[in-house]
């Protein structure tokens, strides 16, 4: 939906009406937690069955979730109140340089900063809430952000799909670019967006895995918690999903409200339990429709996954001993 065809939101700003000229994109996977009605006695050319068909992959801001959001104001990109100056700074400059000022490389490939605002964190929070509290009073089955997690909410079935397009176009791409381009950082072209829970009667943990994304970018939005840290263990393509972890792989990172971590999907992790109190977590999935298809004629990922790469230093490796016994032999034939 184009940021045009909202109207101005009325009274004290936090309602928002919407035009009628809706241009939301249908899901790109159908819905399989939806009960869809019944078309059985609809008057129309067409089978009932592909009413029940279209509703799995309609996103549930067209049921009228999205009609009364609670704070008009996310709906709209407004990057002075959203981000922290210094992320800002960086963006607006667009340079190696201004991107590693504001960041730190705990280990290789996983990139951390600053990045959203207390109150902006605070708002998307709530507005999750009051989306949790609509699915709650019309007990209406929706879609949960993937098959992990059985808690929280893919965010673009309310109305924020423009916002999270525009956060990959013009934030996450351009960092992207410059840190992840062997995977595709610069074709970044679709997403998956989503707020998970942690805590109690909430997901307690997330087990080791990989991201279906070519880049994640992963925020901490609060509240108070104890426990929760993210554990990485090095990057890996399909065929090393399960190899071994390497000492200077490891990594445990604990998360901070409004700070960002960004790394390749492919990079092996996961959540440990989240002990007590609530933890809330922005979650995007940037992914690149060039790079999957290229990666579909690929047989050598050693540019960015760990065990092939340590695979193709030992073939180096074999290979020059090979060559320097076989001068050796060569010399010694010639000496006698």
């Amino acid at each position: 939906m184009s940021l045009d065809e909202h109207k101005k939101p009325s009274g004290n700003g936090n309602g928002v009406a919407l035009s009628t000229q809706v241009a939301h994109r249908l899901r790109l996977n159908p819905s399989t937690d939806h009960k869809p009605d019944s078309y059985e006695d609809l008057q129309s050319d067409f089978s009932p069955l592909l009413f029940s068909s279209l509703e799995r992959v309609i996103h549930l801001f067209l049921f009228g979730v999205g009609d009364q959001p609670l704070h008009g104001e996310l709906y709209t990109m407004n990057a002075v109140n959203f981000f922290v100056p210094s992320f800002l700074k960086a963006i607006n400059e667009k340079t190696d340089e201004s991107f590693r000022s504001i960041l730190v490389e705990p280990t290789p490939g996983v990139y951390v900063f600053e990045m959203f605002q207390p109150s902006f964190c605070e708002m998307l929070m709530s507005e999750v809430e009051n989306f949790e509290r609509w699915v709650h009073d019309t007990k209406f089955r929706i879609m949960r952000p993937n098959t992990m997690n059985k808690y929280g909410a893919v965010l673009d079935d309310f109305g924020l799909e423009t916002i999270l397009d525009k956060l990959m176009d013009e934030y996450i791409r351009p960092m992207s670019k410059v840190f992840f381009p062997e995977v595709g950082g610069l074709t970044l072209d679709s997403h998956h967006g989503f707020v998970v829970e942690y805590g109690v009667d909430r997901d307690v943990e997330l087990g080791f895995h990989v991201d279906d994304s070519e880049v994640t970018l992963n925020v901490c939005l609060g509240k108070q918690f104890y426990g929760g840290e993210l554990f990485f263990r090095g990057v890996r393509c399909d065929k090393h999903v399960n190899t071994e972890t390497q000492p200077e792989e490891i990594l445990d990172y604990v998360h901070v409200p409004g700070r960002a971590v960004l790394h390749r999907g492919r990079h092996r992790h996961g959540a440990r339990a989240t002990t007590s109190g609530h933890r809330c977590n922005l979650i995007l999935w940037c992914r690149s429709s060039v790079f999957r298809e290229l990666k579909k004629y690929q047989k050598d990922f050693s540019s960015w996954c760990g065990e092939c790469r340590r695979e193709k230093r030992e073939r180096q490796r074999l290979s020059i001993t090979a060559t320097k016994l076989e001068l050796l032999k060569r010399d010694g034939i010639s000496a006698s």
